[in-house]
């Protein structure tokens, strides 16, 4: 069977679903583990950070290798990774006499997959042929979103109907989904970001260059836009509902996924009738609107509400600021989109970091989230920097 370039986007499509499983399936379990297996909360929540910190290494290593060893042995590679991770997952802790070591090489082996995958699936569409690919890009990053409601959902009715301790179970089903996506990327046609008769940016030009700083920095604070009330919404829902934690993870993180998802979506199916730059200026001003609703409104519905207008402003800001830097710097290469991810995963990370730090200290969520407003701020002053800056490029 002859294989196609629309193949090679429905793979990739999938794989930003496996990112989503390896990014949102074992905090589900946290509790599980600190009961079944005495694991402190303290060395359980450290998980989150070896995953993501796992991930910035290998955005920022990925400059080195990927482009030696081309993409699809990569690609295979991480969902291999993916999968060997998740079936891990499954054995390990009942394996080992330490259960904690046998879920840290399990997490430590997936991350590897899907910081891998965030460097790879994105110059992977981009540089397959396309008419819109604007669009495709939006889309392509609405599938994480889908991927967490689904993991979310999904692993929610198994645990109802057969049981949370049989989540062993559940890991192996989730690990088929990297397992047969690996063997489809290693299928489908794979088309060079960089043509032949073109040389792509080292990375020490694009250190120098002043548009790199400038969409670094617009990555960042896309991903502290997205994170800083993605990752804190079921606190704020518990706390301001005063709902359990059950009713607050669906009210606060799976309504900001819904909403995030379908603002991709509605980009990628319509994004033709509008301007990127300009999207991305009015989901900027969404964005500072929907913190000062969480902020300011005394209604605790209101400010869910301004989680849900969060997640649907900051939805085009990441695939966007992609597109914009593929656009602009035609040649950056793998080094480009590796660097790019790993401010947006700086972005993930700090964001967060911040309101909890403000949080903690001034002992109220709300103005913890009123800091994080600099970021939307800072990246509308970016998009119009950019754009007088990118006519040199």
């Amino acid at each position: 069977m002859k294989r196609t370039y629309r193949q090679t986007v429905s793979a990739c499509f999938i794989g930003y679903i496996v990112q989503a499983i390896v990014n949102n399936f074992v905090p589900l379990l946290f509790l599980t583990f600190h009961e079944s297996y005495g694991i402190p909360m303290s060395k359980v929540t450290l998980l989150v950070t070896v995953n993501f910190g796992l991930q910035l290494l290998v955005d920022l290593l990925s400059v080195h290798f990927v482009d030696r060893l081309g993409y699809r042995i990569c690609a295979v590679f991480a969902h291999g990774a993916a999968a060997v991770g998740l079936v891990s997952l499954a054995i390990l802790p009942g394996l080992l006499s330490d259960p904690f070591l046998g879920i840290f090489i399990s997490v430590a082996l997936y991350a590897l997959g899907g910081g891998l995958l965030e460097v790879l699936v994105s110059p992977i569409v981009e540089a397959c042929p396309s008419a819109h690919k604007e669009q495709t890009m939006s889309l392509l990053h609405s599938f994480y979103c889908w991927g967490h409601v689904g993991v979310v959902l999904l692993s929610t009715l198994f645990f109802q109907v057969v049981g949370v301790e049989q989540w062993p179970i559940l890991a192996l089903l989730w690990a088929a989904v990297p397992l047969c996506n690996g063997v489809f990327f290693s299928m489908v046609p794979i088309a060079p970001l960089v043509q032949e008769d073109e040389q792509g940016i080292p990375v020490r030009s694009l250190l120098r260059t002043k548009l790199f700083w400038i969409l670094l920095l617009m990555m960042t604070c896309a991903g502290a836009c997205e994170q800083t009330v993605g990752q804190w919404a079921s606190a704020f829902a518990e706390q301001g509902l005063g709902v359990s934690k059950t009713i607050g993870d669906l009210a606060g993180p799976m309504l900001f996924a819904l909403l995030m998802g379908a603002s991709r979506a509605i980009y990628g199916k319509w994004g033709d009738r509008f301007p990127l730059e300009r999207f991305m200026i009015l989901s900027c001003g969404g964005c500072i609107v929907s913190y000062l609703m969480i902020v300011f409104s005394p209604d605790p519905v209101v400010g869910l509400l301004g989680c849900g207008l969060c997640g649907f402003s900051a939805g085009i800001l990441w695939p966007g600021t992609f597109s914009l830097a593929s656009a602009s710097m035609r040649t950056g290469g793998t080094a480009l989109f590796a660097l790019l991810a790993l401010g947006g995963d700086l972005g993930c990370s700090s964001g967060p970091t911040l309101v909890g730090l403000v949080s903690g200290i001034e002992g109220d969520l709300r103005r913890g989230i009123f800091v994080a407003l600099g970021f939307p701020i800072l990246l509308l002053g970016c998009l119009t920097l950019g754009k007088k800056t990118v006519q040199r490029y």
